[in-house]
């Protein structure tokens, strides 16, 4: 496969070139339709940018994979293996964090999705799941990225602050235009993002957010950081591979 960095699939402002310091790939934007399928939009977004994306096909992939309202990183790392998509999730925990259970975010569906996840985790190895317990660096990510390569990460939204969006997204509510949102402010909700670039100079990240339809957003290193690595994330980043 021809990397994005070659040609068509690279996205530069004027004059400038992919480099060591700076790069942003052109993965498509595209948006949620409710307020929990946003690692499934970012399912999407990966399989589009690897010209692997049919709309029957992924369905036909959900049903067969169980995947419902509640969908966690190791679901993705599974839809990723369903379409022979090359991939390694990097967690701190292999399994469910029993502390998530008195967290509002996870408290309504934890008691019957812990032992699924937990039964997910037990069998990737087996199943041919890539799966690693370890934390990764921003130095990590950024030389992931300047290879071609993309990733999905889980982050704190509450926390995640686009430098380029006039007004802050609201968090509880990635919902279809039209509907009313009631949520209080939580201090944690979980949301899928695309990572797609970075520039060393600015300090700056690049990822696609699928709240949105029409937009690459940016953030500081620092608030990224901040994001990814908040109480509930177990600091999930599911690095996807060009060359699948």
């Amino acid at each position: 496969m021809k990397s994005p960095r070659e040609g068509e699939g690279a996205e530069e402002p004027p004059d400038q070139q992919p480099t060591d310091e700076h790069i942003r790939l052109k993965v498509p934007v595209i948006q949620q339709m409710y307020h929990w399928d946003c690692g499934l939009a970012c399912s999407r977004m990966v399989l589009q940018y690897l010209n692997q994306l049919s709309e029957a096909e992924f369905q036909m992939a959900l049903q067969e994979l169980h995947l419902s309202k509640s969908i966690w990183t190791i679901d993705l790392a599974y839809l990723m293996w369903h379409f022979g998509v090359k991939h390694r999730l990097c967690t701190r925990t292999l399994g469910v964090d029993k502390g998530y259970k008195n967290q509002s975010f996870y408290r309504k569906h934890f008691d019957t999705e812990e032992n699924r996840v937990n039964q997910l985790f037990a069998q990737a190895k087996a199943s041919g799941v890539l799966v690693e317990k370890r934390t990764v660096t921003v130095q990590d990510l950024q030389q992931h990225l300047a290879q071609g390569h993309i990733a999905i990460v889980l982050v704190n939204a509450v926390l995640l602050l686009c430098d380029l969006c006039s007004s802050p997204v609201k968090y509880c509510c990635f919902l279809p235009i039209g509907q009313k949102c009631f949520c209080r402010s939580p201090d944690y909700q979980g949301h899928f993002v695309v990572l797609c670039g970075y520039n060393k100079s600015t300090e700056s990240i690049f990822y696609n957010n699928p709240a949105y339809a029409d937009r690459t957003c940016s953030t500081s290193i620092r608030n990224f950081e901040d994001a990814r690595r908040s109480y509930g994330t177990d600091e999930d980043i599911l690095f996807i591979y060009v060359d699948s």
